[in-house]
């Protein structure tokens, strides 16, 4: 079995898709594959399903839900499956699980590649770093379970995927940064920064990017900009950090022009207090 959350729903088995049309039974899918070997307790699946407002016939619904995915998972394995589409999709005390190893459900392998490449990169190894995050982001297909209407349950994990996501982003272009690729990177934090506009993470690494390419009047643009609009959306002044950077770019301080050292955690905090 192969199945990806990380975009729109999917799900193989020999080459067959077991993904439900109907759109519960498709939240139910998605549940289960964020826990593989894993019992979901069932009013833990009802709350995905129902919200806090359950039906009088919840439980048996429920039921039928899961019959519809194990009947498309028994089609897909076919009559001569060494297993059986209960043992796939398992009933247990209070509950049901997907038994599958977690490798063939994409958002651990992702998880996988991130540990890796955060390992690397806190060792000082950037290019290593640089490839496993890359590597993780490849696997993305667009924003996770595009096409899944999703309850209180997955609306969170997908939240927290959306957010590793652009902390991935980050971390990889602060290894590229180290290893001076700061103006292959100029294009695509230009699209960034207009993308997250209060971003300042972002905004540094764009700033030094420019600065380190020979564009010390366009890293100050991106700053100026950054706070006039702090200051409009919400009262406030950039960070301390952020500011720092700003006057470093003034002063032309030697120690932008210097990759951070392996100990940094990002470009963000070269000038943390």
């Amino acid at each position: 079995m192969e199945i990806r959350v990380l975009g729109p729903l999917s799900a193989d088995v020999n080459g067959g898709s077991i993904v439900p049309t109907a759109g519960k039974p498709r939240q139910i899918l998605a549940l289960l594959a964020f826990y593989p070997g894993r019992v979901i307790p069932v009013p833990t699946l009802m709350e995905e399903i129902w919200g806090t407002e359950l039906p009088q016939s919840a439980m048996t619904t429920l039921q039928t839900y899961i019959l519809q995915v194990r009947r498309r998972l028994g089609t897909a394995m076919g009559p001569d499956a060494p297993g059986s589409a209960k043992e796939v999709l398992a009933t247990r005390h209070g509950g049901y699980l997907l038994q599958i190893p977690p490798e063939q459900v994409d958002v651990h392998r992702y998880e996988q590649l991130v540990t890796a490449g955060q390992n690397a990169f806190e060792e000082g190894a950037d290019d290593r770093a640089a490839n496993a995050f890359r590597d993780a982001l490849a696997m993305w297909n667009g924003p996770a379970l595009v096409d899944v209407r999703v309850g209180p349950i997955l609306e969170i994990e997908v939240m927290r995927l959306e957010e590793s996501r652009l902390v991935t982003v980050e971390r990889r272009i602060d290894a590229d940064l180290r290893l001076g690729r700061h103006t292959e990177l100029i294009a695509e934090l230009t699209d960034l920064i207009a993308r997250h506009p209060q971003h300042e993470g972002l905004h540094s690494q764009a700033m030094v990017a420019l600065y380190r390419s020979g564009r010390q009047a366009t890293a100050l643009d991106v700053y100026r900009r950054l706070r006039a609009r702090l200051i409009e959306d919400l009262g406030v002044e950039p960070s301390p950090q952020l500011q720092r950077l700003h006057q470093a770019m003034l002063t032309v301080d030697p120690a932008l022009d210097v990759i951070c050292g392996p100990r940094r955690s990002s470009t963000f905090d070269l000038y943390a207090a």
